[in-house]
Parts: structure tokens; C-alpha cells; sequence
């Protein structure tokens, strides 16, 4: 007997066949083909606006600038707006335009571009003044029931760009891809939270669909571009390049804002009241938690306290005074709306995160709630409006940040986030970013290195609460801690360098977070996978965040020019690709344009609040031809400089092209005021010469040269030559100068980055995968590579961890161009914790008439002491372990995101005591030292998933795959496995998903054992 379902499935079936039969051929067909605007029929010009007719439809031409310009086409003749001012702001006055006949087209122009529009059919075509071709439709606009589309000729090297915030894609081409804009709400790779309707080509134009309909661009050839209703209206964009058409999208939707400085620091989100996760708290708990960034010594700027669903606050007045007395400030998740906005600013409230919860379907509604909440805070306060949201549209730019949404913490979140936020700045979105690590999942050292690199992003937060314990920078303990601060701190240092950015895009609509493509077109490589997982923080710094689980990165691309390792100080020139960049957990690979000119604040300041007026102003120069910088400065916090309240200080360089020579650093005056300005200040210079100037003075009077460190820091006003910092570098500073007056700061006979002899400087650097035991002297082995000139006197010393020993080692020569392997004895300390450890060697040596010193950090692995008789892996030490959703677990199933929250490993109806329960993809690494013979196991997906799953176990050994087994599912027998690991020092045990869906892939190795002599 057939179920009801059945039934009713079986005689929908036969009523439809049985429908196509009497309907005939082809009543199954999809819609009717799209229609195709015709021949023009009328023609009227009326100043910058031209109409044309074709039958009834109606196509509007309209200037809004010399370059920019606005095509609309109403197929039934009536034109529409449904976006009216929501997002095009007014423009002012149109520009001159002159129209021609020319038998076959009419030519619209402005002095910049023509409009070529064709009248058989009606087609458009734009070229620039000089005859230059940016964009031509192969065909007339076309439409159907509910679209319409533009279909464009693709250049035979075009790359297109844009259409907002594309998840794991967007900072290299979108060429041969189709980019979805709309609400999808998919916050993960492949979704397009933050759509904006606007894309840029490299041939020199942009287009921007005035419209809430959902997009679909596909950049094939030909492009076609299609929205979600039937009217057309889009604006178009001409410009020498890539900036400046962002730079005329912005102008004509909106320039992004300018954050007042704590929102450019760290922020932290959680709900203290009544939190499900966390137990009864209240919002004054948050207090307890900005002590913890206080005392770590963490910058953190903000802190929203009712982030989480049904979570109020209460005494929100004291709880902003407490922040604020801590240097913070006070954030609320508009979950109930903004009803209440006023009353909550009025209580000390500077930050709106909005969200899905309240905003609505649509794009509107978030646009919407994005202007009212910024508004809110401005009409409250004299605080700058500042906002959050995961969903917006063309013009959020000017009132909020756009983050990705809700994310659980893991390698792949590092991964795909990268390309994410500098494709979304070829948009016009200046502030992106996404969670540190997310908001689920995630683990100390998937914290550490998706920290290391949004601190090169403007904006990021980290969300506690949904974890199954806080993420709070601090909560990891050493090293993470240690290494997280490094970073927070960095970001705080190159404040001014950031905020310089932020009032730079209040100007070009170009955010700090840029593709490689957007400062290199002419790269072949910038458009392309090769600079996927790499970034530009402004001009002046290349980032190649580390997204797997690894202590090397492969694969950086440096484009033309001289790069600086940030760290060490070694010269490249590109294009080059660097592979084998070491990176161990503390290292970010990042990296320095010669030429960059980075302003910063020194001396490890907290908060921005710890300054003052006449706190010393630091200028970080990598010194190599004509350069120049301009910093902004205003009080940070209020609205006053949108009256002029604000102060530019520019700084230029003249240094040798290449090699030796002098070098001049000259500070302009700081020209404009605000209150709060310093009218007297100390700087500090750190110039990156690689040789000793023979003296440095300033505005003509020669400076001091203080014999080392200790002295420099006691000084009041005097240089130094470091030979042990990154290559070599001329530190100096001053006593406090008057910020109205020029002054100059000449070094002499020294030269540009890279040394007087450039290519002389000897390269240090450590093979990977190196390892030592706890308590056991062994060899590390450094490479030491001389360059031009023979590297003479060389000492190779290990710098490590306290309560480790290491001798240095000398060697006579080493002739240039040649590599000598230095192997330097290194004892770890007996109670060392097994896992990565960081190590830095420092080779001093002699070279081109200059003492000097090169410098790498490198991982070493230390081992703990391998199994000696039978053990089970549950109770190993685990060396690596990843995992598709929260932590692997030991003799439980895969739980949720905390550690030990699983169940029983069972399977087919089979508890076991012992194992180990993971979800794919899973990887875990244990340490045999070549003392076991066999492993074996019974795998399987756990009774819990109920039939779900689709999974493939395999077993590794250094690298080679012994034993694979076949898929299994929820439904399959367990599976033994039995493998000969016999002198196996690694081994790894994985779990992969085989169906590419992860839903319910929790794989156990039940009773999963070593057999070990």
C-alpha cells in the first residue's frame, strides 16, 4: 500500500504528463525569449538630458559630470525609480555637453567621453574624447516579464572587478565568472553579503545599477549583465583608471566616512545579561573583561554589551562611564531596533551594530537602518556615527562598516576571508572585515593567525558568547598571548599611518585594504589566483597572511619594485615569487615598498587616549628615490573636523634610486588647527639605510651619535646606527620641535634601502621541519648565503626561549654567492612543551667595508618523548589537530565547539571506551620516533548522526599514505583498519569528507592503537 505522500506525488505526475499531451509541443517551455529595444524613432535633446524612442520604449540619456553619465530604458515608455535619493546623492550641476548627427549614430559628448548611440537598432558605445573605446553593446538592451540586460563586448585582456563583498572571492579578476548581487544572507565562502550592483573594468570604466533588484554579471564573452526587474537604469563611469572610477562611484553614492580613531581599534562583542552560555551575569560584567585587556596591556577600543539573541542590558549609563574611565567605548546590537537609540546614546552609547534580526527584507531596510542609526549617534552626541552591519547595498560606505557575517573560526576562514575584504575596497566599501576567528569554533593558534592579519584591515572585532569559551585576545595564555598583543599593539602604532588612509578615502572612495591589481595594473599576475591570499594595506605594506596549518607560507607574489621583509630587513626586487617564507606563529609574511614613508605612534601606547598633546610622533622610512606622505590629524572623536578642524603634516624623502648617497627627510609644518593639537612635539626616526651614515644633522647643526641602546634611550636628542635591526638602521630623534615650523633631517653619505652596495648583504635562513626533544642537545642547522661580497668574521648565534642553552659558532669566510650550513648545538629545556617553538638567528658578520647582521626567525618542532610499549592515540601528545567543526575529541564522539562535550563513541550499536572522535575535514599528527610497528583501529561514522555522512579515513606517514579506506556513510559497517607504521616517525590520522557536504561527517577511530617496542 502506497503511503498518502506517495499517492499524491504519483497523480501529480500522471495530471502533468497527461497536461503535456493535450498542451502540445512546447508548452513546457521556459519564458518567452527576451524582447530587444528596436530602431530609434524620435530623437530630443534638452541640455545634459537626450531622449530617445524606439516604437515604445523610452531610453533616457542624462550627464552628471564630464565622465559620468546615466542610461535609462523604460520598455513601456513610463520611467520608474524605485531607489529615488536612497542611494544617488545630488551632484550639482551638469556639465557642458554637445550632441552630432551622424547618419548612422548620434554622438553625445561631454570635453571627456562620447556616447555613441546607434539607431538601428538603438545600441550604445563609449569612447573617450581621443576616439578610445571603453565599452560597446554587441546588442541592444533586452528584457522579459522581469529582467532586463545589457550585453557588452569583452576586451580580449578585460578584467572586471567589484560588485561588493563576494565571499572568498573579488581582490583578483572576475573574468569568466558569474557574481551574484542580492540578499542571500550566506555568510560563508561563496556567499555575497554586502552585494553592491556596481563593477569596474581595467579598460577604464564602471557601471553602477541604480536599482534594489538582485544582480547577475556574467563576465563572459560577451558580458552580459542582468538585474531583476523590467526597467533599466544604470550609471557609467569613465576615468584614466581604476581609483578614479571608484572615486567617481563614490562621489556619486556616497564617499565612505571617517571612524573617530576607537573604531579603528580593536572592538569586543558579547551579552553580559542573562547569557545562556555563560550563566547569570550582568552588563556591568563587561567591566571585568576591559580589566582583562588592561591588564594584559591590549589595545581594544569598543565593547558592545547585549550581543546575543534576547539579550537586554541595564545599567547602561554606569556601564559607558566604566568603559570610557578604561579607555573604551560602548557598543549596543540594535536587535529591538531604534526606537530607543536616542535614550541609549544620551547614556554614552558610540557604536550600532545592526543586523538581520530587525533590518528586514531587503536592501532598503539596511540602507535605511544604517543612515537612521548613524544619525542617531550624531543627533545624540557630538560623537562621529559609527555602525556595523553583515547585509547592505551601494551607498552603506558613507554611514557604516560592512563585516561578513556569522562564521565559524578555522583555516578555511582564514583562507577565503583574505581575497574577500580588498576586493570589496574595488567597490567603494572602505571598512570590511570579519570576526577574529570567527564566532564558533576556532582554537589558539587559528586565533593568532587571523588576528596577525586583519590588524592590517582598518576595522575587526572579536565575538564571544556562541564559543564554547570567550575570545578575548588573552584567554589562550603564552605564547598566544604574547603574540596577539604584538599585533594589537602594531595596529595601534600605525594608527596614524591608518587614519592618514581613512580621510584619504573621505576624498577617492579607496578603502586602506587594496588588490595588488589596484597599485599594479600592469602586473600580468596582480588579475590573477596567483595574488589571491595576499593583500596591499595601503601602498605601502604587502600582506601574506598564513591560512594553513604551517610555520612556512609558498607562493607570495611582490610585485615590481624593492620589497622589505618587515622583519628581517632582506631586500627583494620584484616581480619574484617567494616561496619557503618562514613564518612561524609570531610571523606574519609582510612586507614593505621601498619608497614607503609610514608615519607611527611609539612607545607601545594601549589607546589612542594615552596620547596627548606633545606626544612624540615616530616616521618609519624605507628611504629609496623621491617619496612622500601626508598625515592627517584631527581631536579623533568629534564631528568638528567636517568645519575645517583638522591639521596635515607632510613628510618627503630624497635618497639615492639605489646604492650610496645622501638621504633628506624633510617635515613640513603641520598647517591647520583643532583643539587638542600639539604645538610642540619630539620625533623619532627610524631610517632603514643598511649602512652607517657618517654623520646626520638636523636643519644643519650636526646630532650626537650615541654609542648603543642604552644610551639612545636616555637621550634626550641624538642618533644611533643599530646594526642588529632588520639589515641595519639609522634610529633618531629629537627634542620637541614646533609643529608650525619645517625642519630637515640630512644623513650623510650613507645610502637608499639596500645598502651602498646593493646585493652585498649575506641572507640567513633555516630549512623547515626541523626537530628537537625536551632536555636533548641537537643540532639546528642555519643557512648563511653571502651576497655580492665575501661575508667575512661571521658568528651564527641562536636566539631561544628562556631556559634553553645554545652556543654560537664562528666561520672564517664565506665566499660570496655561496651558501655554508652552520649547524649551532641548541638544548631545549627539559619541561619545553612539545609543539612549535620560535627561534631566531642572528649572523654577524663583515662585508663591503660594513659590520653587519641579518636576521630570520624559524620554527622548530619539539618532539615529546615517543611511545615506548603499546598506547592508545587518545592518549598521545597530538602534535597538530584540525577539524571540521569544534575540536577533535579524545574517547568521546565529535561534540559541539568546546572540548570534551561529546558522547560515547559508538558504532553499529558498539560503545568503545577509547578513540578518538573527529568531524571532517580532520587531521591529527602524532609522534612515533620510529618506535611502533602497527596501528589499528575500527572506523566509522558514530550511531549519533543517525545515517548522515559520507567520509574516507586514511592513515599518513612522513608524508606517505599507507592505508585509505573505502567511503563510508552513516549507514556502512565499521570498517577495521590494521597498518604497518613500522619506523614511522609521524603519523596522521585524517578524516575527509567525499561527497562535499560535511553534514553529519563525524568520523570515530574506535579503540584507535599503537603497538610500540
Amino acid at each position: 500500500m502506497q503511503s498518502p505522500m506517495r499517492t499524491r506525488v504519483t497523480v501529480a505526475g500522471l495530471l502533468l504528463g497527461l497536461l503535456t499531451v493535450f498542451a502540445g509541443p512546447g508548452a513546457a517551455q521556459a519564458e518567452p525569449p527576451p524582447t530587444t529595444v528596436g530602431d530609434v524613432t524620435a530623437f530630443a535633446a534638452d541640455g545634459p538630458v537626450y531622449r530617445l524612442t524606439a516604437g515604445r520604449t523610452e531610453a533616457r540619456v542624462s550627464f552628471v559630470s564630464t565622465e559620468t553619465f546615466r542610461i535609462e530604458l523604460a520598455p513601456d515608455g513610463g520611467f520608474t525609480d524605485p531607489a529615488g535619493t536612497d542611494v544617488v546623492l545630488p551632484q550639482g550641476r551638469p556639465p557642458a555637453t554637445r550632441w552630432k548627427d551622424r547618419g548612422d549614430r548620434y554622438e553625445l559628448s561631454t570635453s571627456k567621453v562620447t556616447l555613441r548611440v546607434y539607431k538601428a537598432p538603438l545600441r550604445f558605445a563609449l569612447h573617450r574624447a581621443d576616439g578610445t573605446r571603453l565599452w560597446a553593446e554587441t546588442q541592444g538592451l533586452s528584457w522579459t516579464g522581469d529582467r532586463t540586460t545589457q550585453t557588452l563586448a569583452r576586451g580580449a585582456d578585460e578584467q572586471f572587478y567589484g560588485a561588493g563583498m563576494q565571499n572568498g572571492r573579488g581582490n583578483t579578476s572576475h573574468r569568466g565568472r558569474t557574481v551574484e548581487v542580492g540578499v542571500d544572507y550566506n555568510w560563508n565562502d561563496g556567499g555575497h553579503p554586502n552585494s553592491v550592483p556596481f563593477y569596474l573594468s581595467s579598460a577604464g570604466y564602471g557601471v553602477y545599477r541604480n536599482t534594489y533588484a538582485p544582480n547577475t554579471y556574467v563576465f563572459g564573452d560577451p558580458v552580459t549583465t542582468t538585474a531583476r526587474e523590467r526597467r533599466f537604469d544604470a550609471y557609467y563611469f569613465a576615468g584614466p583608471g581604476m581609483k578614479d572610477v571608484i572615486g567617481q562611484y563614490t562621489k556619486l553614492t556616497g564617499r565612505p566616512f571617517l571612524p573617530p580613531v576607537y573604531g579603528l581599534e580593536i572592538g569586543d562583542a558579547d551579552c553580559y545579561l542573562h547569557n545562556a552560555n555563560r550563566g547569570e551575569r550582568h552588563t556591568l560584567d563587561a567591566l571585568k573583561v576591559a580589566d582583562g585587556y588592561v591588564e594584559h596591556d591590549m589595545p581594544n577600543g569598543w565593547m558592545l554589551v547585549n550581543d546575543g539573541y534576547g539579550c537586554g542590558y541595564e545599567n547602561l549609563a554606569e556601564t559607558a562611564q566604566g568603559l570610557r574611565q578604561r579607555s573604551m567605548q560602548l557598543g549596543l546590537w540594535t536587535e529591538d531596533g531604534l526606537g530607543t537609540l536616542a535614550e541609549q546614546v544620551r547614556a554614552g552609547q558610540r557604536v550600532a551594530k545592526l543586523d538581520v534580526a530587525w533590518v528586514g527584507p531587503g536592501y532598503k531596510f539596511a540602507l535605511d537602518g544604517c543612515k537612521d542609526a548613524y544619525a542617531g549617534i550624531e543627533a545624540n552626541s557630538d560623537a562621529r556615527g559609527f555602525t556595523w552591519a553583515p547585509e547592505s547595498w551601494a551607498g552603506a560606505q558613507r554611514c557604516g562598516v560592512q563585516w561578513s557575517g556569522d562564521q565559524a573560526g578555522s583555516w578555511e576562514y582564514i583562507r577565503w576571508q583574505i581575497p574577500t575584504y580588498a576586493g570589496a575596497s574595488m567597490s567603494g566599501l572602505a571598512y570590511t572585515t570579519g570576526d577574529v576567528d570567527g564566532i564558533f569554533g576556532g582554537s589558539a593558534r587559528t586565533y593568532a593567525r587571523d588576528l596577525q592579519w586583519k590588524m592590517f584591515l582598518p576595522v575587526t572585532m572579536t565575538m564571544d558568547g556562541w564559543a564554547a569559551s570567550d575570545k578575548q585576545p588573552f584567554r589562550y595564555g603564552e605564547p598566544y598571548t604574547s603574540v596577539n598583543r604584538r599585533y594589537l599593539k602594531l595596529h595601534e602604532a600605525l594608527l596614524p599611518y591608518v587614519y592618514s588612509y581613512a580621510h584619504e578615502a573621505t576624498r577617492t572612495g579607496v578603502g586602506l585594504a587594496r588588490p595588488l591589481v589596484l597599485e599594479y595594473p600592469d602586473d600580468p599576475k596582480a588579475a590573477t589566483e596567483a595574488a589571491k591570499y595576499q593583500f596591499l594595506s595601503g601602498r605601502d605594506f604587502l600582506v601574506a597572511p598564513v591560512y594553513r596549518d604551517a610555520a612556512e607560507r609558498d607562493g607570495i607574489h611582490l610585485p615590481k619594485g624593492t620589497w622589505i621583509d618587515y622583519w628581517s630587513g632582506r631586500t627583494y626586487e620584484g616581480p619574484v615569487t617567494v616561496d619557503d617564507y618562514s613564518a612561524p606563529l609570531d610571523t606574519l609574511p609582510l612586507f614593505v615598498r621601498a619608497g614607503a614613508t609610514v608615519p607611527m605612534w611609539p612607545g607601545g601606547i594601549r589607546s589612542y587616549a594615552d596620547r596627548g598633546p606633545g606626544s612624540p610622533l615616530a616616521w618609519d622610512i624605507y628611504p629609496q628615490g623621491s617619496s612622500t606622505f601626508t598625515l592627517y590629524e584631527d581631536d579623533g572623536v568629534t564631528r568638528r573636523h567636517r568645519a575645517g578642524e583638522y591639521a596635515t603634516q607632510r613628510a618627503d624623502v630624497e635618497a639615492p634610486r639605489r646604492g650610496g648617497g645622501d638621504v633628506t627627510v624633510r617635515i613640513g609644518a603641520s598647517r591647520g588647527s583643532y583643539d587638542g593639537k600639539s604645538r610642540a612635539r619630539p620625533y623619532d626616526f627610524t631610517v632603514h639605510t643598511g649602512d652607517a651614515p657618517r654623520s646626520v644633522r638636523l636643519d644643519g647643526r650636526a646630532l650626537q651619535r650615541l654609542s648603543g641602546a642604552a644610551a639612545f634611550a636616555a637621550a634626550r636628542q641624538g642618533w644611533w646606527y643599530d646594526r642588529d635591526d632588520r639589515g641595519g638602521v639609522v634610529r633618531v630623534k629629537t627634542a620637541a620641535l614646533p609643529t608650525d615650523r619645517a625642519f630637515a633631517l640630512e644623513l650623510e653619505d650613507t645610502a637608499a634601502v639596500g645598502g651602498a652596495v646593493p646585493g652585498a648583504a649575506a641572507v640567513a635562513t633555516a630549512p623547515a621541519g626541523q626537530e628537537l626533544g625536551a632536555g636533548t642537545t641537537g643540532n639546528v642547522a642555519v643557512d648563511v648565503t653571502a651576497g655580492s661580497r665575501d661575508a667575512t668574521g661571521v658568528s651564527v648565534s641562536v636566539d631561544v626561549p628562556a631556559g634553553w642553552r645554545a652556543a654560537p659558532v664562528t666561520v672564517d669566510r664565506i665566499p660570496a654567492g655561496t651558501t655554508r650550513r652552520v649547524e649551532v648545538e641548541v638544548t631545549p629545556a627539559k619541561d619545553a612543551e612539545p609543539g612549535e617553538a620560535t627561534l631566531s638567528a642572528a649572523v654577524r658578520y663583515g662585508a663591503a667595508g660594513q659590520l653587519r647582521t641579518a636576521v630570520q626567525r624559524f620554527a622548530v618542532a619539539v618532539m615529546p618523548e615517543p611511545p615506548s610499549g603499546d598506547v592508545w592515540a587518545s592518549d598521545l601528545v597530538w602534535l597538530t589537530s584540525t577539524n571540521g567543526w569544534g575540536p577533535p575529541e579524545r574517547d568521546r564522539s565529535n561534540g559541539e565547539s568546546g572540548a570534551d562535550d561529546g558522547r560515547a563513541i559508538t558504532l553499529a550499536g558498539t560503545a568503545y571506551e577509547k578513540g578518538i572522535g573527529a568531524h571532517a575535514d580532520s587531521d591529527i599528527e602524532v609522534y612515533l620516533g620510529g618506535r611502533c610497528t602497527t596501528f589499528t583501529a575500527d572506523t566509522g561514522i558514530d550511531d549519533e548522526i543517525g545515517g548522515y555522512g559520507e567520509v574516507a579515513f586514511s592513515v599518513e606517514a612522513d608524508g606517505t599514505v599507507l592505508w585509505t579506506s573505502p567511503e563510508v556513510t552513516g549507514a556502512s559497517a565499521t570498517v577495521p583498519a590494521e597498518v604497518d607504521v613500522t619506523g614511522a616517525r609521524h603519523v596522521r590520522l585524517k578524516v575527509t569528507d567525499t561527497d562535499g557536504s560535511k553534514s553529519g561527517d563525524h568520523g570515530d577511530w574506535a579503540a584507535a592503537r599503537f603497538r610500540c617496542g
